[in-house]
């Protein structure tokens, strides 16, 4: 019911949100404030104020327009998006697959599907399932609208070869907090030495898959675009950990350029570089 009614209306609904989330509860304020003074010293408090609060409203304007996603037709979806995925048909039309390494940008879902209805690929998702069952298959559904092939991260060595077919392209959030810091590539994000899960990078050098980054952003309230650059055609001529560092060049730059569409609201420099430890994991 609330995803038929009218854009202007969700997004009164968003605003009010918004007051509460930031100014009543203050949702994980000290953690956006405290990632925003490590990623922008050199801005002042009330930018990076400006810049926190231009996040919750992205943020909260996420979820509503999910919701949107349950009913919106095919020509409304089309009019708020735009995706050029010219290079990436290319490749698919001559047999080779695809990685494409993203952020948690802004918006995810709108992102997924716009994947999927533009590109004549078969976007491969990999997700982590929602505890509530009745959500999570809302979500999944409104996933897998264009053709979309979802793995959750439990299934996803188990069921790959017979869920996946023979061409397509694997979609992966590439920021997220490694399991273990151990096992992971620490380099520097924003002057700071951070860890970053080496999965994606082996994984595109086991299959030798062009790697592909992936950034969308919002032009306008209600309204997205989507660019996909190529990052590297031959993974393989890279050493250990130098895909990863092309991919945190290509997202921090990224970053930079919209710094209020990024998910500020996790902890990703939870864990502190200790260069006995680390050191031989530097990248």
């Amino acid at each position: 019911m609330l995803s038929l009614l009218p854009w202007r209306v969700l997004y009164f609904i968003s605003d009010g949100i918004y007051g509460l989330i930031y100014y009543v509860f203050g949702y994980r304020r000290k953690v956006v404030m405290s990632n925003l003074l490590i990623a922008f010293p050199e801005k002042t408090e009330k930018e990076r104020t400006r810049i926190a609060k231009e996040f919750y409203h992205n943020f909260i304007d996420t979820f509503i327009e999910t919701i949107k996603l349950i009913s919106i037709s095919d020509k409304e979806f089309d009019k708020r998006c735009s995706l050029d995925a010219g290079e990436l048909n290319e490749l698919f039309a001559t047999g080779i697959n695809a990685q494409v390494f993203t952020g948690h940008f802004f918006n995810y879902e709108f992102a997924n599907l716009a994947f999927a209805r533009f590109a004549k690929i078969p976007l491969v998702f990999v997700y982590m399932p929602l505890g509530n069952k009745t959500f999570n298959k809302i979500i999944v559904d409104i996933r897998k609208r264009y053709g979309s092939i979802l793995l959750s991260a439990t299934e996803f060595k188990h069921k790959f070869k017979e869920m996946v077919p023979d061409h397509y392209a694997l979609g992966l959030a590439a920021d997220q907090n490694p399991g273990s810091p151990d096992n992971a590539y620490w380099l520097p994000f924003f002057n700071k030495m951070t860890p970053f899960i080496p999965g994606p990078e082996k994984g595109a050098k086991k299959n030798n898959m062009p790697c592909i980054f992936g950034h969308f952003y919002k032009e306008k309230r209600g309204y997205f675009k989507f660019e996909l650059e190529i990052m590297t055609l031959t993974p393989n001529e890279f050493g250990p950990g130098q895909i990863t560092k092309l991919y945190v060049d290509h997202l921090e730059k990224a970053i930079r350029r919209k710094p209020a569409n990024y998910l500020w609201s996790h902890r990703r420099w939870k864990r502190e570089f200790d260069q006995e430890k680390y050191g031989h994991l530097v990248v």
